[in-house]
């Protein structure tokens, strides 16, 4: 029972969720006795694959057909399910991200495979099936499901696995082609905008977030939050009012209807934490709370709260920051 990995990859460089992931297909692939080959999507660099056997990975698989640059759904779907049938791949995993939600049906239905979403520890093995922890609910609870398909397919929630580095260790990178035609590209976008975040980081891959509310009072307040997003090397992000009154872009809207994010730290500057908003943050490994008002609903789901003015606050928390640094 081999394991396949789906990395996916963005300018060359492998995200830092599909690190987890390869840390964790490759603690599946040790628990079944077998070995964690990776397929790559996006674009990607050998080197950087290569570094992926410090993650458990012993081969890589990439496609070098340069209209898998962006995500595709079909042509994306094709490559891993012809890597899982090169390598009799029975477990497949990857990233319960934008792709991995897209993908992850697609090949659960192609490959007749038990799917897993939003997995948050490593399976039971029952001899055959999985018993496996998934988050539910929006994060507030925990289900137990049991895959008992002969193929198995797990979507690994962010930051929920820590990734792995053994140093020096390399994996072989194997050249791959999947046989693609023009007809697996037909729901390619017509156009890709990189929604890049402050300073280069990407909001759903960022380690770090700073948000703002409505409690930064416009747009012209921002500089406050993106100097401080800077000196923390994090992403800035917004509540959903912010994006609505177009202070600032939808792409960087946190929360139920927007961008879901598990980062380690997550500051909240100005916002009330509307049970919408929670929702997309609280599976952060730490939420800071900055607010005026002391009954503000997030403080009950802060790990460290600040009573006081954001405008006083931010350029203290900033300076400080620097200081450290």
């Amino acid at each position: 029972m081999s394991v396949l990995v789906v990395v996916e990859c963005d300018g060359g460089e492998v995200k830092k969720s599909s690190l987890e992931v390869a840390s964790y297909g490759s603690q599946v692939a040790q628990m079944l006795g077998t070995t964690a080959t990776a397929v790559a999507v996006g674009e990607a660099t050998e080197a950087n694959l290569a570094k992926l056997g410090e993650q458990g990975i012993s081969k890589v698989l990439y496609d070098a057909e340069p209209r898998l640059k962006d995500f595709v759904n079909g042509a994306y779907t094709k490559l891993i399910a012809a890597a899982a049938e090169k390598e009799s791949a029975l477990v497949i995993v990857l990233a319960n991200s934008n792709i991995g939600a897209a993908v992850g049906s697609r090949l659960s239905v192609r490959l007749q495979a038990s799917l897993a979403t939003n997995v948050v520890e490593l399976p039971k093995n029952n001899g055959g099936s999985f018993t496996v922890k998934r988050g539910a609910f929006s994060g507030k609870a925990f289900a137990d499901v049991v895959l008992s398909g002969d193929r198995k397919i797990l979507a690994v929630k962010k930051n929920s696995i820590e990734a792995l580095h053994e140093a020096g260790k390399t994996a072989q990178v194997e050249s791959f082609s999947a046989s693609l035609s023009d007809a697996d590209f037909t729901d390619a976008p017509k156009q890709v905008v990189m929604q890049d975040q402050a300073g280069g980081v990407l909001l759903p891959e960022a380690d770090r977030v700073v948000s703002g509310g409505r409690g930064m009072k416009g747009p012209e307040n921002w500089h406050l939050i993106e100097e401080l997003a800077q000196a923390l090397g994090a992403a800035t992000a917004c509540s959903k009012p912010v994006s609505d009154v177009d202070w600032r872009p939808h792409h960087e809207h946190v929360g139920q209807t927007g961008i879901t994010v598990s980062p380690n730290l997550y500051i909240a500057c100005g916002i009330s934490g509307a049970i919408q908003h929670l929702a997309g943050v609280n599976s952060s490994k730490v939420i800071v709370v900055i607010n005026k008002d002391p009954e503000a609903p997030f403080f009950k789901a802060a790990d460290y709260g600040i009573v006081g003015d954001v405008f006083e606050v931010l350029p203290k928390l900033t300076q400080a920051v620097k200081e450290l640094n």
